[in-house]
């Protein structure tokens, strides 16, 4: 491993692309393999076993591609199996995202949160210890089942219906909105519309701070542009339609 090496990132699906957005900011000399794991998707629906050997299997394929850092992306994961690949692989980087309620109690603890996220996020202890040692007492939790398969496959109808029937009750009551998965930034503006005029939190710009820094502080930040900051993406199911819909969202800015 040396500063050459590329960097890691991993996904559920092409949702993690904001993260990739964030990173590319602060680290633009950087290589990256990003891997879309359509085959498993969704993450949230699966138990806690197997999504630690889901997250373990595409580490080591990281590691054998010679990566340097792996950024766990999706919230899930990272909420599951972080932990554990940390146990594992004790000499190795992982930058886990997670969602950005300690943001809120910084910035705006005072007004009504909203966090959405998927259920194994919400029912997991590294949330549920993150929430409990910040919360206001005037947070809703919302598990959004199905939502990021939806943004994941881009129809719009769906998403909006989806939004209606979820966020009808929260409209009016909530300031904050904590976006606790990657897809979900996709989708700020269609949020916007159903609860009004709110304020945005994820994890995507802090994890992306906190990866420059623990590179720098090892000796491994990129001293120039090599490729022209190649990305490599990979999908799990070889899904073309995935790779174009990933490179539409990081040209594009969506959401």
């Amino acid at each position: 491993m040396n500063k050459n090496s590329k960097i890691g990132i991993f996904d559920s699906g092409v949702g993690g692309v904001t993260v990739l957005r964030e990173i590319l900011k602060v680290l633009p000399n950087e290589e990256f393999i990003y891997y879309s794991d359509s085959k498993n998707n969704p993450y949230g629906d699966k138990d806690k076993k197997e999504l630690i050997k889901i997250s373990d299997e595409i580490v080591q394929m990281l590691f054998r591609r010679d990566c340097k850092a792996v950024v766990i992306a999706c919230n899930t994961a990272s909420a599951i199996a972080t932990s554990k690949l940390r146990e594992k692989y004790p000499n190795k980087i992982f930058i886990a995202i997670e969602p950005a309620y300690k943001v809120v109690h910084d910035q705006n603890p005072q007004d009504v949160t909203l966090v959405m996220a998927t259920k194994g996020t919400i029912e997991s202890e590294k949330f549920n210890i993150l929430y409990n040692k910040y919360n206001n007492n005037r947070t809703y939790l919302l598990s959004c089942v199905g939502l990021a398969d939806i943004i994941e496959d881009g129809n719009k109808e769906k998403i909006e219906k989806y939004l209606e029937d979820n966020l009808k009750e929260y409209k009016g009551k909530v300031k904050n909105v904590v976006l606790g998965c990657t897809h979900y930034p996709l989708i700020k503006n269609e949020i916007s519309k159903h609860l009004g005029n709110v304020r945005f939190f994820d994890g995507s710009y802090s994890l992306a701070l906190h990866l420059k820094d623990i590179l720098n502080k090892q000796g491994l930040l990129r001293e120039e542009k090599l490729n022209n900051g190649h990305i490599e993406f990979i999908d799990s199911s070889n899904s073309k339609i995935k790779e174009e819909r990933f490179y539409k969202i990081l040209l594009s800015k969506e959401g």
